[in-house]
């Protein structure tokens, strides 16, 4: 059992972890102020709040700028007279770059096989409304010794998405495995941002209720002798849980945990929904 000098150092860690995930979610240019999806299609076309004309050929972007109409890419302005014809770098899925746009930025990015757009504004209804994500005061109930258990080759795992008819296809380098009780449960994880880091998206007895009903997403570092904690306090939702404009994807089959995660974020006050 912790001592109260413990269970004070854990509950501060929390709160700074918490108040910096924050400020990046409610971030003027972060995914709370899109304001548009846009799909790219072969043939060229113009979309709301997007300066140029795209197109996409061989799975490469191409944007043609008007005289008044300006975009820049890590500071170097792409307009360089009248009918300027920019074509950009293969994108990787997942991956995209965002372009200055004024105040605003525009996302590119390639999702599901399909290039897109995402106009984002720092003056977006959601950003200018956002008070702060609701969450479980954290417990040391929920975290948990976990172990990774990796595959002999990473497992390409088709997921769905916020946005229906897309899919997702990731390579699932192995599985968390952690105990409740007597009962083992596995989730199958994802590569994270860091290479010491597995991401795992899951569903719990919550989901639904007092948790975002599609997904919820939790960051895990695994040491070199594969022992891994798993701290369910720092669950988060992925950006469908605020804005239909988003295109998550979802978990994994057999990613949900037949009991209430009772711990990290719950259900937004703020959600924008689009037709």
């Amino acid at each position: 059992m912790s001592t109260r000098t413990e269970i004070l150092a854990f509950e501060e860690q929390w709160r700074n972890w918490r108040a910096a995930h924050q400020e990046s979610v409610g971030d003027p240019h972060g995914f709370l102020a899109v304001t548009d999806l846009h799909w790219l299609e072969d043939q060229p076309r113009t979309y709301a709040h997007v300066p140029g004309t795209w197109s996409v050929s061989d799975d490469q972007v191409a944007v043609v700028l008007a005289p008044e109409e300006r975009l820049s890419l890590h500071g170097v302005e792409l307009n360089l007279g009248t009918g300027t014809r920019h074509v950009f770098a293969p994108i990787a899925e997942r991956d995209g770059v965002l372009l200055d746009h004024g105040c605003a930025v525009v996302e590119l990015a390639k999702r599901g096989g399909q290039h897109l757009l995402r106009p984002r504004h720092p003056h977006a209804p959601l950003v200018s409304n956002y008070r702060g994500t609701p969450a479980f005061l954290p417990s040391e109930q929920f975290v948990l010794p976990g172990r990774f258990v990796p595959f002999e080759e990473p497992h390409p795992t088709t997921v769905g998405a916020a946005v229906e008819g897309l899919q997702h296809v990731y390579d699932a380098p192995g599985q968390l495995r952690f105990t409740t009780g007597a009962r083992e449960h596995v989730l199958t994880a994802f590569n994270g941002a860091d290479p010491r880091t597995l991401v795992v998206l899951f569903t719990d007895e919550t989901s639904g209720r007092s948790t975002y009903v599609a997904n919820r997403s939790l960051t895990v570092k695994v040491e070199p002798d594969g022992s891994a904690v798993l701290d369910f306090n720092r669950a988060v939702n992925l950006p469908c849980a605020y804005t239909d404009l988003a295109t998550c994807p979802l978990p994994p089959v057999g990613n949900h945990l037949p009991f209430a995660v009772e711990a990290g974020e719950k259900t937004p006050f703020e959600r924008s929904e689009h037709p």
